[in-house]
């Protein structure tokens, strides 16, 4: 607030109903940024102070007279704060529409004085729910408040008479426009009706994180549901979603569309796991709509190979272009993994994103030299290796802190999808799928190296736009062909791009084969064995063709679409 010049309200410039009295403001917030210099500021403009609890003693320390809440209600606050506020003495005022000549006497027969500026925040109740362990129910449920939502809802319905302040952030421009205007009643209503809004949203975003974490806790994440009825018990029955806006994006997926990013409440909380929207950004320009985009679809299937099923080969790269992966590996190292996923589909690498499990090592920095990427993400680097990565500087380094410097695998998500007029939910995991049951179905069973490739390719083939076809060897894609609306033109790309790499291969298909063409073209490139959902009415034609051509085939029972 330096260089703002406040000037003492008296007189003809007070809004309350008896003009001798000087005007109120009621402050009362959880998160004490900055409240100290807002009220000194109301109180040199001539502004009675009226505060709660810790917000009071908070204020008195600081050398101002306050007045408690409770001389004014003329009761205690009891049941360790519960109630404080929950008076017609205070609500009253704060509702009373002043423009009505009833109204205004009311409050004067009453006995009560209105409140021009309110400045109220509630308690951390994302934080609290985002705590490890997880605080048991009666914990949490204290943070549940209850005075501070109606508080901020009454002022902000009446927003035509009180100045609500929900956000610190806007305590300066607040005290600078009450200065300006030479008292509260002064304040424009594009203002009042900003904060207002502001203030709804406020109270919205608080009721959303307080129904979905107390429904994941009483109700449970969504689950598989053995018949369609009780997938009603699983989601819930409101989709509420709630985020803060945290920066314009330059455009959208095109220069004629607006785009920003958005950060759930809960991620923000210090609790939280990082995640791609909180990651530290460096190097290069801002993140784009398409980057982010990408991005999300690398680390999470780096994420789903984050895994320990895997003990020999730790280490995992992904490379995506276009929010569908052209090359995965595992590797014994680093570097091995980061040349395996390369192979893949060196060319479509150029301006790609690329995502490493564990701190890029210094010789994966070199490695990285030569390639043009848009972004290079990793729980950590080595320091020689960040310098090192960061000479380009069109490249942007995502930092994901991650316990161990490993990125966590992936937890179970409800995701929501948008289309006109509402929205499409379901969870997204990595794909289950009981080995121990999926079934051979053809002569020749495949070998145990086979099965190892065949769990590592449909974890990779889950995240592949469909229909999506992949060549795995040991643990690294040779081939994928994404997006195609043709399984056997899949196959075609996927052979194209596995080239003199796919003799031997095993073939990872997302969803079943509708004709035995796929089989014959899988073949004519060298595949050796595959596997798939089955479910097929030509499932025994693919099958006798498999046969016919001494591969290997296994029914999973489990399709993988992705659209």
């Amino acid at each position: 607030m330096t260089g703002l010049r406040l000037r003492k309200i008296t007189g003809s410039m007070l809004e309350d109903a008896s003009s001798s009295q000087a005007p109120r403001a009621l402050l009362s917030v959880f998160d004490k940024t900055g409240i100290v210099d807002f009220a000194h500021g109301l109180a040199k403009i001539g502004f009675e102070i009226l505060s709660t609890g810790g917000t009071a003693r908070l204020l008195r320390e600081s050398g101002l007279e306050v007045i408690d809440v409770s001389s004014v209600t003329n009761h205690p606050e009891c049941f360790d704060g519960r109630v404080k506020s929950l008076h017609p003495a205070i609500h009253a005022p704060l509702l009373a529409r002043l423009e009505r000549n009833d109204d205004r006497q009311g409050l004067n027969d009453l006995g009560y004085s209105p409140i021009q500026v309110v400045a109220v925040n509630l308690y951390a109740f994302a934080d609290a729910a985002a705590k490890t362990p997880p605080l048991p129910d009666p914990e949490l449920l204290e943070m549940v408040d209850i005075g501070g939502p109606t508080l901020i809802r009454a002022s902000a319905k009446n927003h035509q008479h009180v100045i609500i302040a929900s956000n610190p952030q806007n305590y300066s421009s607040i005290l600078e426009k009450i200065a300006n205007a030479n008292g509260s009643s002064g304040v424009s209503l594009d203002f009042r009706r900003q904060l207002a809004l502001e203030a709804f949203e406020h109270t919205a975003s608080y009721d959303s994180a307080i129904a979905n974490e107390l429904h994941n806790r009483w109700v449970g994440d969504a689950a598989i549901p053995d018949e369609v009825s009780e997938q009603a018990l699983c989601l819930p029955k409101q989709l509420l979603m709630s985020a803060e806006l945290d920066h314009v994006l330059r455009y959208g997926e095109n220069s004629h569309q607006a785009a920003a990013l958005y950060i759930e409440a809960k991620s923000l909380a210090p609790s939280s796991p990082s995640t791609l929207v909180t990651a530290k950004v460096e190097g290069g320009k801002a993140m784009s709509y398409n980057n982010y985009a990408d991005a999300d679809s690398c680390l999470r299937l780096c994420r789903a190979l984050s895994t320990d099923e895997w003990p020999q080969t730790p280490h995992a790269c992904i490379i995506v272009k276009h929010n569908n992966p052209c090359g995965a590996a595992l590797g014994k190292t680093q570097l091995e993994a980061y040349e395996a996923a390369l192979a893949s589909d060196p060319e479509s690498a150029f301006g790609s994103i690329i995502c490493f499990n564990e701190p890029v090592e210094m010789e994966v920095a070199e490695a990285l030299k030569p390639l043009f990427l848009e972004v290079l993400m990793a729980p950590a680097y080595v320091a020689e290796a960040k310098t090192l990565v960061m000479e380009k500087k069109n490249r942007r380094i995502l930092t994901i802190p991650s316990p161990n410097n490993r990125l966590s695998s992936l937890p179970r998500l409800v995701v929501k999808k948008p289309v006109e007029g509402g929205w499409l939910v379901q969870t997204e995991e990595p794909p289950v799928i009981d080995w121990d049951k999926a079934k051979v179905v053809t002569k020749v069973k495949p070998t145990a190296e086979q099965i190892a490739s065949m769990k590592f390719g449909v974890r990779i083939c889950e995240q592949v736009k469909s229909n999506a076809i992949i060549m795995v060897k040991g643990t690294r894609t040779i081939g994928i062909g994404p997006g195609q609306t043709s399984r056997v033109e899949a196959v075609n790309i996927a052979a194209r791009r596995a080239g003199d790499e796919a003799p031997g291969c095993v073939l990872v298909s997302d969803a079943f084969f509708p004709f035995k063409d796929g089989i014959e073209r899988a073949a004519a490139a060298g595949a050796v064995s595959v596997v798939q959902p089955g479910g097929s009415i030509r499932d025994q034609e693919v099958i006798d063709e498999a046969n016919e051509r001494g591969m290997s085939m296994l029914f999973t029972g489990h399709r993988l679409f992705r659209h």
